[in-house]
């Protein structure tokens, strides 16, 4: 696919968060943290991932609505499953429950716990001789969570190299910038648990390609760089937007930035 259509089918997903979320109204979405990671989930999804045979497991429950529209960018689930996004019996809640059926294997919302998940699914697949691939994304407020660091030890030691750890490093957290809350060096963390650790810009579809297809013989860990809220001006590095719902004049200036960004591409 060329990175024109990368573009294109990103911010496709990015408009269905937008048109979702104002869809879900007082109820509220989580927009910015599923935003941040539109072009993370589009390469991953639509370029990457064997559906087949790999696994997708989201850790950052609160990016349910970024992770229902990768799975319908990449034709998983048809728009009128999509569109049931928090309606009462929909398919679809605000935080991802597990239904195979629809292709959701793991219950978020809980954070902390997706890493220690991806770790029993990878362990099962190298007992049964499997040729699968476990992927997760973290937000990287969420590594805050010891539970984390435990799994993060546990898989290379395991030799579970079909592992891919991808943190969503968008440098915020509910409460707002994670320097100011806990500064940590997530790099050299990886990497003294045994990963083999890539940073790339995490809005960079080729840069995301190029991190998702280096080959390795550890576990590998993908920081990639975002904004939260990206996209949508008024939005980005704001915590209000963390949880929140648009009125119907900041809808249309959102899709229509989002348009006109399109265009000019």
């Amino acid at each position: 696919m060329s990175n024109k259509q990368m573009r294109e089918k990103s911010g496709n997903m990015r408009k269905n968060v937008l048109r979702l979320a104002y869809k879900a109204g007082n109820k509220g979405a989580h927009i910015a943290p599923s935003l941040s990671m539109v072009e993370i989930m589009e390469v991953l999804f639509c370029e990457v991932m064997d559906h087949s045979k790999d696994l997708f497991v989201l850790s950052k429950g609160h990016g349910g609505l970024g992770y229902y529209c990768a799975m319908a960018e990449a034709g998983l689930i048809s728009k009128e499953q999509l569109d049931t996004f928090e309606d009462n019996g929909g398919y679809f809640p605000g935080q991802p429950s597990r239904d195979e059926k629809n292709g959701v294997i793991f219950s978020s919302g809980s954070l902390g716990m997706g890493l220690s998940y991806a770790a029993g699914l990878a362990w099962a697949a190298k007992e049964k001789g499997e040729d699968r691939t476990i992927y997760t994304l973290i937000g990287d407020g969420e590594l805050n969570e010891g539970s984390n660091w435990e799994s993060a030890m546990l898989i290379p030691y395991k030799g579970l190299n079909n592992v891919v750890a991808i943190v969503d490093y968008n440098g915020m957290q509910s409460d707002g910038f994670s320097k100011d809350i806990l500064q940590v060096d997530l790099a050299s963390l990886w990497r003294a648990c045994g990963w083999e650790v890539i940073e790339c810009d995490g809005h960079d579809e080729e840069a995301l390609l190029e991190a998702y297809n280096t080959k390795t013989e550890k576990p590998k860990a993908i920081l990639a760089h975002t904004v939260k809220g990206k996209g949508v001006s008024f939005m980005e590095n704001d915590r209000t937007w963390h949880h929140n719902h648009m009125s119907e004049e900041q809808y249309n200036d959102a899709i229509r930035e989002v348009e006109d960004k399109l265009n000019q591409e």
